[in-house]
């Protein structure tokens, strides 16, 4: 049967549920029927409504030599239930399905979203950009890329759901998204070899779980199990929850979360669990951490690459890792200069290095000398914004002692008092300036 109402089979058209026979032409033609049913309406401009067409794999496992590749213009599409799998001769850098419309640009790796710096959001959304695929939905599908390019790659497309989804062997990304906006991967497993962690080969992990180059985007209830990168965020406005990152361990060179849009990133990860592989912010610009749990010395590595943070926000994780080692929980690549709006605080953390934005601290003593040094928690060195000092003057008789601060450098304040008692002076410090504000302390 090749289609029943609006559901169209694969099979129907020659498809070899088996996987014994190759089945690209087959599907092709599947979609291409599908693709022709009529309402006479739209969703965007130029993007047919066609109404919740639905093509149904019904359990089979297709072996497929070439990617699928959806013409452009469609919309209000549904592809479910069943195995797509790269023949030995699927070419390399393809993916088992495609929605790229032949006016699209693909990026390139390295590349991310361009951005006007001049840009001031006037609470308009930009209507210049070209859609040509809306409202499709991918679920219950396994995406075998055998080991020979990737699995989903989504371009220039708005409102596009992956929901339920398995990708395996891929070789370059599990999912790629570039341009468009509102993409939403939920509920799904990637990794490119199937492992329950511990893997004798996790050090040859290679690929990309999830790459999206692309802005207002929603990672959900994901795992990824191997891959060098588990998400590689390159647009703005996206947010990662509930997301089980376990692909490569930091000490084999592999990152859990890589946020590479230097100097406008405007993401934020939430809930998510950092399992042996941490993540990485390239010059964080509104960023935002929280709820995380980081597990077997996995932290957070903020990377200079033009030297600017702002608004950066890591509260309220949890870490946890190997007394023995000590790693702290946020480390620096490379310098900062332009450094406002940090927030790291209310973190805890079992067998690993507190870092922190604030501190305080008290010295007791008998003398004139008191040293607070912040240097083993404060994140960024030598930069002390503010500080609140006290002193208590401890035993009889009372007498009135004068004292202040006579250095603050090097993440150390001195407090110093005109007699010797003995006292204990507490120190409040933080590192946080607005934009704009000097740092006239240091």
């Amino acid at each position: 049967m090749l289609q029943n109402g609006r559901v169209f089979y694969p099979i129907g058209y020659g498809a070899d549920p088996t996987g014994a026979n190759e089945s690209s032409d087959a599907i092709l033609q599947a979609l291409n029927d599908a693709f022709n049913v009529q309402s006479g309406l739209e969703l965007l401009p130029g993007v047919k409504d066609l109404g919740g067409v639905i093509i149904d794999f019904q359990g089979g496992n297709y072996k497929i030599s070439k990617p699928i590749r959806f013409p452009p213009g469609v919309g209000n599409v549904v592809v479910q239930g069943g195995t797509l799998r790269a023949s030995d001769t699927f070419p390399s850098d393809g993916h088992l399905i495609e929605l790229w419309a032949p006016n699209s640009q693909k990026l390139k790796r390295t590349d991310a979203i361009k951005i006007d710096r001049n840009y001031v959001f006037n609470g308009v959304k930009d209507q210049t950009a070209k859609t040509y695929y809306e409202d499709i939905t991918f679920r219950d599908v396994l995406f075998d890329s055998g080991f020979r390019g990737g699995g989903i790659f989504v371009i220039d497309s708005a409102r596009i759901r992956i929901n339920n989804c398995f990708f395996l062997h891929f070789t370059t990304q599990g999912i790629l998204v570039q341009g468009g906006h509102e993409t939403f991967i939920s509920s799904c497993f990637l990794g490119q070899r199937s492992t329950v962690g511990g893997d004798p080969g996790e050090r040859d992990f290679s690929g990309t779980a999830i790459d999206l180059a692309s802005n207002d985007n929603a990672i959900t209830d994901v795992t990824i199990f191997s891959a060098a990168i588990g998400v590689l965020l390159r647009g703005q406005a996206n947010i990662v929850t509930g997301v089980h990152c376990y692909n490569k361990a930091t000490a084999f060179g592999g990152i859990g979360i890589l946020v590479k849009l230097a100097d406008a990133a405007l993401t934020r990860i939430d809930n998510c669990y950092l399992d042996y592989t941490g993540i990485v912010l390239e010059d964080p610009v509104q960023v935002h951490v929280t709820n995380g749990f980081f597990l077997g010395d996995a932290n957070i590595v903020l990377k200079s690459i033009k030297g600017r943070i702002s608004g950066l926000n890591i509260v309220e994780n949890m870490f946890n890792g190997s007394p023995a080692r000590n790693v702290p929980i946020i480390k620096l690549d490379g310098n900062f200069s332009n450094i406002d709006q940090v927030v790291i605080e209310r973190n805890n953390v079992n067998g690993m290095s507190l870092k922190s934005t604030a501190g305080k601290l008290s010295v007791a003593g008998n003398g004139t000398k008191w040293v607070a040094d912040f240097s083993p928690i404060l994140v960024f060195p030598n930069r002390i914004s503010h500080f609140q000092y006290s002193m208590y003057v401890k035993g009889l008789p009372r007498v009135f002692v004068a004292y202040e601060v006579t250095n603050v450098s090097d993440n150390v304040v001195v407090v110093e008092s005109d007699r010797a008692v003995t006292a204990v002076v507490s120190v409040a410090v933080d590192q946080y300036n607005m934009v704009g504000e000097g740092n006239f302390v240091m």
